[in-house]
């Protein structure tokens, strides 16, 4: 069964940076393509950013390139997320994708979703 456990997320004010994570177990993820995505309160859950399993690929939505940055180490099981110069309109709960499946951008998770970790931008 695959679990992923996802941190960092926290009240920050507009202008901040934070780094979230994506603790993988139950299996090695070296073959799977993975993402981030976000769902704020009344809207649907969307894809925010993706990597290819390689992390040579990447993909960013429209509201975040420029400013989030994903990547990931294979060898840790490990997806991040470094995101900067945050908006009020980036709170939400961010999740992460253990297997992303799909074409940009309507990616979709393949697996079960984990809890997610809640962003705040707040002055």
């Amino acid at each position: 069964q695959v679990q992923v456990v996802e941190d960092g997320g926290r009240l920050v004010q507009p202008g901040g940076s934070l780094r979230l994570s994506c603790e993988v177990s139950g299996r090695t993820i070296y073959n799977y393509a993975m993402g981030w995505f976000r769902q704020a309160p009344g809207k649907e859950r969307e894809c925010v950013a993706a990597i290819s399993r390689t992390g040579d690929g990447r993909y960013y939505a429209d509201s975040v390139k420029g400013r989030f940055t994903i990547s990931r180490d294979n060898a840790k099981n490990m997806l991040y997320l470094q995101m900067n110069r945050l908006k009020p309109e980036d709170a939400a709960v961010y999740y992460c994708a253990s297997d992303v499946a799909g074409t940009a951008p309507d990616y979709y998770q393949k697996d079960s979703w984990g809890q997610g970790t809640q962003v705040t931008v707040s002055s």
